[in-house]
């Protein structure tokens, strides 16, 4: 790692450089995100410059040379470019007037040092000129990023009395990019400042601590945030017995060479009840189709004998999470559903009624009973299902006598 940006692909993406000729030499630098993965050879997903103009003025310059501008969060100063597809955001230079640990009031500046100031962590706050690739960088975030050390720029505890929010960050951050122990007037301060979690909205959290889930393998850091009560005030359901739980079923996805799912690992952090689950997906305002999965993963299973039975019943995305977390079932069993489809039933009532079922609530109840016969016996098809079918309906015509 040096001070000068590598070359990397994202570097000659089309039409970045016509985006780069309309903001003027000297005027741009790269920030943030895409200097700090490509100085550690990590892929890169968001472009993000920093420039001395104002929005306007860079709408402007945008439109003259045919780029599509949006105006995304353009009294934050924040305008995309869309290049071929692909966005840029392009933020003016901005310093703090005023916060209140949730929003900041801010001014532009032509002042670099004064943008990264206002950064959250040290690695973040490097500046690279896309011309020499030379990086400017104010406040040690190069040396911190070869330690591995996740530092806030200035006084920890002023940094997230500016944004609460900076807490969670700062764990994400260390599960991504830190070594050994955190940083102590770091740690110190999120511990110190953890109840000032309860002033931010519950979606902003739950956005924080499923982006921390995602990780390969977040268990030393949750454990981490466990032990200093960081997540008490607003998931008082996670402690020590669901860190546990979350290193084993990690253990488990590695095995089965499963990828993460952070509602998975959430299910594992909490109690195995799913009114808890229901609890905490509310209170951390999820989607109605996240609560469906925590509460399906958290609650008893319906019987079945094979793992594609009871994807058929509660869902290939739930059935996985209840199997990995149920450490007697084999990692083979996994690995088989993970390469199986569960097939859609194939009947309607009206091959009931071809088979001499009469119309009424018979049908719909006959139905039911041709399901769960279907599924026990391993979904069969053609003259299996069709002798299943007749049998059962024989059944309910004897009822009807």
């Amino acid at each position: 790692m040096t001070g000068s940006l590598p070359d990397a692909e994202w570097r000659h993406r089309p039409r970045l450089p016509d985006l780069l000729e309309a903001l003027g030499e000297g005027n741009a630098r790269f920030v943030g995100g895409a200097v700090r993965d490509t100085l550690l050879g990590h892929p890169v997903a968001d472009v993000d410059i920093a420039t001395v103009h104002q929005p306007n003025e860079v709408l402007r310059r945008l439109q003259a040379t045919s780029i599509k501008a949006v105006p995304t969060g353009i009294d934050h100063g924040t305008v995309t470019a869309i290049l071929e597809g692909w966005p840029v955001e392009i933020t003016t230079l901005r310093q703090d007037v005023s916060t209140d640990g949730r929003h900041a009031t801010v001014a532009y500046t032509s002042d670099w040092q004064k943008d990264a100031a206002r950064r959250d962590f040290t690695i973040n706050a490097l500046f690279a000129d896309p011309a020499s690739g030379e990086i400017t960088d104010y406040f040690g975030g190069l040396e911190d990023l070869r330690a591995g050390v996740v530092r806030f720029i200035g006084d920890a505890r002023a940094r997230i009395a500016e944004d609460h929010l900076r807490i969670l960050r700062y764990f994400r951050f260390f599960a991504r990019f830190g070594k050994g122990e955190p940083d102590s007037e770091a740690y110190e301060a999120c511990v110190a400042n953890a109840n000032s979690l309860m002033a931010l909205s519950r979606e902003r959290i739950a956005d924080e601590l499923l982006k921390l889930l995602a990780l390969d393998d977040p268990t030393t850091t949750i454990r981490l945030m466990v032990e200093g009560g960081i997540l008490l005030p607003v998931l008082p359901e996670i402690d020590g017995n669901g860190v546990s739980r979350l290193a084993s079923l990690i253990a488990r996805e590695k095995q089965a060479h499963f990828a993460p799912a952070a509602l998975r690992r959430l299910c594992a952090l909490l109690p195995p009840d799913p009114t808890v689950g229901d609890d905490v997906a509310a209170r951390l305002k999820l989607s109605n189709k996240a609560r469906k999965r925590i509460a399906a993963t958290l609650s008893l299973p319906p019987p079945y004998e094979r793992p594609e039975q009871l994807a058929y019943w509660i869902g290939m995305d739930s059935a996985i999470d209840i199997l990995l977390l149920d450490e007697r079932m084999s990692s083979a069993a996994l690995v088989e559903l993970k390469h199986s489809s569960v097939p859609p039933f194939p009947l309607t009532g009206g091959a009931l009624i071809a088979q001499g079922l009469p119309p009424g609530p018979d049908v719909s109840r006959a139905l039911k009973n041709v399901e769960a016969a279907w599924v026990a016996a391993g979904f069969p098809e053609g003259e299996e299902l069709e002798a299943l079918t007749s049998q059962i309906v024989w059944k309910f015509q004897r009822l009807r006598q």
